[in-house]
């Protein structure tokens, strides 16, 4: 069985007992519940339009982490410029608890 959810405007592939990084969450409790359900598969599929409604992934979260560095470094030939920047995104990794169609 497998989830598909929007967090923070993206899309994730979720099953129950994984463990993903989401985009930063800032919540109160070490419990979170996404209700943006777009798609659910178990014996058969389940379609939102464009969510499911009473559809529920609830996950615990583990710890805030940062991505592997990301470099942009822009260069034009002949003029003396270069420049390089590096970014690392902040994420949650969550661990997926249930998923209640």
């Amino acid at each position: 069985m497998y989830a598909i959810v929007e967090v923070g405007g993206k899309q994730y592939k979720f099953e129950k007992g994984e463990v993903a990084d989401v985009e930063k969450l800032e919540p109160k409790k070490d419990k979170v519940v996404f209700d943006k359900v777009l798609l659910i598969s178990d014996k058969e599929t389940t379609i939102g339009h464009p969510y499911i409604e009473r559809a529920k992934v609830t996950a615990s979260i583990l710890k805030q982490v940062k991505s592997p560095k990301t470099i942009a470094f822009k260069y034009k030939r002949r003029k003396g410029y270069h420049r390089k920047v590096g970014h690392r995104q902040k994420l949650t990794r969550v661990k997926i608890e249930e998923i209640k169609l």
